[in-house]
């Protein structure tokens, strides 16, 4: 992020709350993070694994399968291709979850995870959302951490919600993100950034 974007995010806060520019300025600039290309169903497999725990306990399941998938001297995007209902459960899988990484698996086998960039994010969102245990919130962190876009809003986000509401009161948070368009993805990292430090 260029220091004028970060001023724009600064000046873009301050009519709506105050208190949420502050906090911006404090927090410095921020952009995507970058992570390893393991391919789209690797990816969603992760977010998989993080859905309804807390990022500790998905960081420990993750970090077990990298760990099986190096045991095998295996790509993470081959081991989890390969994975079957037993290795994924002795990683930490539920039951659910596994079915979930099992259907990422045969929809990858099928060609659906196929360019999954440049294409609208409601049409890959769609096409996603076929597979077992795939939703719109999947859809969108797919689009935020691995396709990088610059404006999708996660509404479906507990954390992004709880935080925004914080600074913005009755206000919607869809309506109020729109005024960070086309950078409302960015918004959103700013808000994970401050979820981790305002008290529940």
């Amino acid at each position: 992020m260029s220091p004028e974007l970060h001023q724009w995010f600064i000046a873009q806060a301050a009519p709506l709350s105050p208190r949420l520019a502050q906090d911006i300025a404090a927090l410095g600039p921020v952009w995507f993070p970058d992570r390893a290309d393991h391919g789209p169903a690797a990816y969603l497999a992760r977010v998989v694994v993080g859905q309804q725990i807390s990022a500790a306990a998905a960081r420990g399941i993750w970090a077990r399968i990298e760990a099986a998938a190096e045991a095998e001297s295996a790509s993470l995007g081959a081991f989890l291709a390969a994975a079957d209902l037993a290795t994924l459960r002795r990683c930490g899988l539920s039951g659910n979850k596994v079915k979930a990484v099992l259907s990422i698996n045969a929809a990858a086998a099928g060609g659906a995870l196929e360019a999954v960039h440049g294409i609208a994010h409601a049409d890959r969102s769609e096409r996603l959302c076929r597979i077992w245990g795939i939703g719109p919130w999947s859809c969108d962190m797919l689009a935020i951490f691995y396709c990088r876009e610059p404006d999708i809003w996660p509404q479906g986000d507990l954390a992004v919600a709880r935080v925004f509401r914080r600074y913005i009161g009755r206000r919607k948070p869809e309506r109020a993100a729109a005024r960070f368009a086309p950078y409302r993805s960015v918004l959103a990292l700013y808000l994970w950034r401050l979820a981790a430090s305002v008290p529940t």
